[in-house]
């Protein structure tokens, strides 16, 4: 049952938001190999806004993915691309519906 999630939300400095969103779309082959990583959304929230949601079965897959190559990708082009730090939200998922595949 998924249990975690994170919720992060970046603001691209001005003339940056194709470059945090093509560092998004790149960075979907990193959360593909991670088997912690139940599923990873990125996502726009507005023309200078963006989001990445994610969900894990347990804590320790969670800071595996908080610890892992998508979040030092971020953090390492950070300053060149965010107006301000990235807020890192960690939740806790009180009851979720998922497709059966």
């Amino acid at each position: 049952m998924l249990k975690f999630a994170i919720y992060a939300h970046l603001k691209a400095k001005p003339g940056k938001a194709a470059d945090v969103e093509a560092l998004l779309k790149s960075a979907v082959a990193m959360a593909q190999a991670e088997p912690g990583t139940v599923t990873w959304y990125a996502f726009a929230e507005d023309d200078h806004s963006f989001g990445i949601f994610d969900t894990f079965e347990t804590e320790e897959a969670r800071q595996a993915h908080l610890n892992g190559p998508i979040a030092k990708a971020l953090m390492s082009k950070a300053d060149e691309l965010l107006a301000q730090p990235p807020g890192i939200h960690q939740i806790r998922l009180i009851t979720a519906k998922v497709a059966a595949k």
